[in-house]
């Protein structure tokens, strides 16, 4: 779950979902009503249509000291990551984009996306696909890449472990079919620990989906090699370099990017942990990825 904010001068927070204790898929304060309707599988994806922005929600705002920049333009989005999802705590409540949440209507929250703006959302350990409207701001909580209302997270299988490995697709109503990523990425090359023991490689294929810690990336090699033995010493997993070349449209030339990476990892669960302990360690903002 995820700390729910409002967009204002001064954002405020209503709840700090991080220090509760969790029951099952979603913590003890949140979740499924009593009586949930029975026929929730039967609720019909979104179907995407041209809106003008959202008055709220749709401008830079800061959260725990970290500030997000909203997308102006979301053509070409297409991101795998962790979704979650949140419930009864919030149902009727103002979303970011100023409308009231509802845990029955099949919508979203993400951090940057523009509000309103239509996803697919893909689980990619059982294939079922859903299609949403982002009208929120989150998840903050941990590194979570979307946020799904209670409907999309039956509807996606993820109600009962609270989260999912997923792959998110920007879909345009004027577009029959769904546009390639942004950023293209190639050349990848695995530089192994310096225990000299093989290193893990990221899958070749998306068949079988596999998480990785990110902890680190730079444009110099030398600093990944140093992230790198340092985290040898507080991880029992894993550690590599994985170098690649990116490309985006404000770049002349790819440019040489040296990931520092832990894993592959047992679980989403195995990864939070991982990261708590890292930030204890003074090595903040690992991110979760999926390949």
């Amino acid at each position: 779950m995820k700390p729910r904010f409002l967009l204002a001068p001064v954002l405020v927070l209503l709840s700090a979902c991080g220090t509760l204790s969790r029951s099952g898929g979603y913590y003890q304060d949140d979740g499924p009503e009593a009586r949930p309707p029975a026929d929730v599988m039967a609720i019909p994806d979104a179907i995407p249509k041209s809106e003008p922005k959202a008055a709220k929600g749709n401008n830079p705002y800061t959260v725990e000291g970290k500030t997000f920049y909203p997308l102006t333009d979301s053509s070409g989005y297409r991101e795998r990551g962790v979704a979650s999802w949140y419930g009864k705590k919030f149902h009727g409540k103002q979303t970011s984009s100023g409308e009231p949440y509802d845990m029955y209507a099949m919508t979203a929250a993400h951090k940057t996306l523009p509000l309103p703006c239509y996803v697919r959302v893909r689980n990619l350990e059982n294939g079922r696909v859903i299609v949403v409207r982002v009208n929120d701001r989150g998840p903050f909580l941990h590194n979570r890449l979307i946020d799904l209302s209670y409907a999309g997270a039956v509807r996606l299988g993820i109600l009962g472990t609270g989260t999912g490995v997923v792959e998110v697709e920007v879909v345009n109503p004027d577009e029959s079919d769904t546009q390639v990523a942004r950023t293209k990425e190639s050349t990848v090359e695995i530089f192994p620990y310096a225990a000299g023991k093989e290193p893990t490689k990221p899958p070749a294929t998306a068949t079988a989906p596999k998480l990785y810690l990110q902890v680190g990336a730079f444009g110099q090699m030398d600093n990944a090699v140093n992230l790198r033995n340092r985290l040898e010493h507080e991880s029992t997993q894993p550690v590599f370099i994985q170098s690649t070349l990116v490309s985006n449209s404000t770049a002349q030339e790819p440019a040489r990017l040296y990931r520092v990476r832990i894993g592959p990892l047992a679980s989403v669960e195995e990864g939070d942990r991982l990261t708590q302990r890292l930030t204890q360690a003074g090595v903040p903002d690992a991110l979760i990825v999926v390949e």
